[in-house]
């Protein structure tokens, strides 16, 4: 159901007052200037802290990290969690905006600073619309999403055991979809891949560059692996099964003289199930340890699993009823299916003890934006890239409203 108000609703979103955009826009564009890398989210918690306070929240700082968990009650009923992320980018931002980032080399370049101004805007709805609904609201901070860890902390913390387990957990992401758009998973399949980041290090021996027969050298070794790696796709992965293997890393020595005596690479794997997911992780192995030894380097290399994520597939009887929820408040045109993207993402951790997940793309890419990549022939700057900008104007609304119009069909509607 939609929810009117008094006031002047905002553009094209039925029953949002242009008030309840003010303070989520000015929230947006602070955090966006004042990016914080993963675990260093400290200002970010605070500022996002203090927006839920001012909504009338119960505020606890600290939760696994810099994590942020805002409740709020409103009698007994079902409670239902809405998860926004804290962290930035280690990405220079080239977006010329007014409002760009002002810390060098670091930037809000997924959407992580719109996700926190619509969460705590649908926080200030909920709580502005306390006759209509019955229950409790979770409105949380996730740190350090982007090394897929913070989720994983958060729980290790007690998230659920010190707030209550959710009958629900809802979150969106930003998307280089049209604005104003969201974009459904199909019932019962995933939206997103699972992850798993593989570092290497590959152990040579050193010496001088002119007596290359006095040495194993483990910079030949690391790169005969990279090219090697990319045949555990194009070889050993089904031609139906998506998977995706990027070596992101390949770091060796500090002079073109000397032979150093290691190489690191780290890769990440990413597929729609655990099972391909250990599967990539074997053959990775595999060829790294091959090439190992076709180099005769002196010992086989080191593994460490730096982050895992599972793959994100929401609760088909959620994605269901919340497509329709969504179709309602913002018409069909606006409301569509997606097929499952290649992006990894570690809220499904927010699963633990049983719990349903709700999850869909939020489109942010500007009318303006999308002609003239159409007429340049170029695709738009996408999550991760310098130029990504959200037209906030069409997504902040729209992300406010989304999880407004989620949380409450899935709270108890209160009775008159």
């Amino acid at each position: 159901m939609t929810h009117t108000a008094e006031g002047a609703a905002a553009p094209g979103i039925p029953g949002l007052p242009r008030e309840a955009l003010r303070p989520a826009l000015e929230l947006y564009l602070d955090l966006h200037a004042h990016p914080e890398l993963s675990g260093a989210e400290q200002r970010t918690a605070d500022r996002f802290a203090a927006a839920l306070s001012r909504h009338g929240c119960t505020v606890t700082r600290g939760v696994g990290g810099h994590g942020v968990v805002g409740v709020l009650r409103n009698g007994p009923g079902p409670t239902v969690l809405i998860r926004a992320e804290l962290d930035a980018l280690p990405v220079a931002e080239r977006t010329n905006l007014p409002y760009a980032s002002t810390v060098p080399g670091v930037m809000h370049a997924c959407g992580h600073d719109l996700h926190l101004a619509a969460a705590a805007g649908a926080a200030g709805e909920l709580a502005r619309l306390r006759d209509h609904w019955r229950g409790t609201v979770l409105v949380v901070g996730q740190p350090a999403e982007e090394t897929l860890t913070g989720a994983r902390a958060l729980l290790d913390d007690g998230l659920y055991d010190r707030f209550g387990l959710p009958d629900l957990a809802l979150a969106q992401h930003a998307a280089p979809l049209p604005a104003g758009t969201v974009a459904h998973a199909v019932p019962g399949a995933p939206l997103m891949a699972g992850s798993l980041t593989l570092d290497a290090v590959v152990h040579g021996r050193g010496g001088h560059a002119g007596t290359p027969h006095l040495t194993a050298d483990p910079v030949l070794a690391a790169a005969a692996a990279v090219v090697r790696l990319q045949s555990v796709v194009a070889q050993e992965t089904h031609p139906s099964e998506q998977a995706v293997l990027t070596v992101g890393v390949l770091r060796a020595g500090d002079r073109p003289n000397v032979t150093p005596d290691r190489a690191e690479l780290s890769l990440t794997l990413r597929a729609f199930t655990d099972e391909a997911l250990t599967r990539l992780r074997a053959a990775a192995e595999r060829v790294i340890r091959a090439e190992c030894t076709a180099s005769a380097c002196p010992t086989g290399p080191d593994f460490a699993v730096a982050s895992h994520a599972r793959p994100l597939v929401p609760d088909p009887d959620a994605a269901a009823a919340l497509y329709e929820v969504h179709t309602r408040l913002l018409g069909p045109r606006r409301v569509t299916r997606t097929p499952a993207v290649t992006a990894a993402e570690d809220f499904p951790c927010f699963a633990d003890g049983g719990v349903p997940l709700a999850y869909w793309l939020l489109g942010v890419t500007g009318a303006g934006t999308l002609r003239s990549a159409l007429a340049e022939g170029v695709p738009v700057p996408a999550n991760h890239a310098p130029g990504f900008a959200p037209d906030v104007r069409t997504a902040l609304p729209t992300g406010i409203a989304a999880l407004r119009e989620a949380a409450l069909h899935s709270l108890e509607e209160a009775v008159p």
